[in-house]
């Protein structure tokens, strides 16, 4: 349950800020697919780090920078990779192109830019030893009963979604 819990949190989250960032840059864009306020894309990022930190990287006996260096490239890559893949998925499956890099400098096809990727990478650092330390206190009081319906939403919300 915890990872689920994660998982919505980042999401709801992830939608807020990105929300936030295309009001601030005045942009017709929303954040997401969905119609309720969770970017799906940041909570499985979130997610994934949050594994891989705890699985891998905390296994590995570095001394302090060696263990944030080799954390931010493999967050980045594996952001990137995320990236790639939504971008994908959402448009071969749900027909829906949410991102489109192709007029960045750095861009490697539609979907990942390698001046984000870097972004990504950073943003990962905050998220692992500033963001989600304080978050987690959230995360670990919610209750299964509240993590089911958040679940029930979140799937009616994507039925509604694919059908349309």
């Amino acid at each position: 349950m915890y990872y689920i819990n994660c998982f919505f949190m980042y999401s709801v989250l992830g939608f807020l800020m990105e929300s936030f960032v295309y009001k601030f840059m005045d942009s017709a864009n929303h954040s997401g697919f969905l119609y309720g306020p969770i970017t799906p894309i940041y909570g499985v990022g979130a997610v994934v780090i949050l594994i891989t930190n705890k699985k891998i990287l905390k296994k590995m006996n570095f001394n302090k920078f060696f263990t944030v260096l080799l954390q931010f490239l493999i967050f980045t890559i594996l952001l990137t990779i995320i990236e790639f893949s939504g971008g994908f998925l959402l448009k071969e499956l749900l027909n829906i192109e949410l991102w489109n890099y192709n007029n960045k400098k750095y861009n490697i096809g539609k979907y990942i830019s390698l001046d984000l990727s870097l972004i990504w990478g950073i943003f990962s650092i905050l998220f692992i030893y500033i963001i989600h330390p304080f978050i987690n206190k959230f995360i670990k009081k919610i209750p299964n009963k509240v993590t089911y319906i958040f679940i029930a939403i979140f799937l009616i919300d994507l039925f509604l979604t694919i059908i349309k």
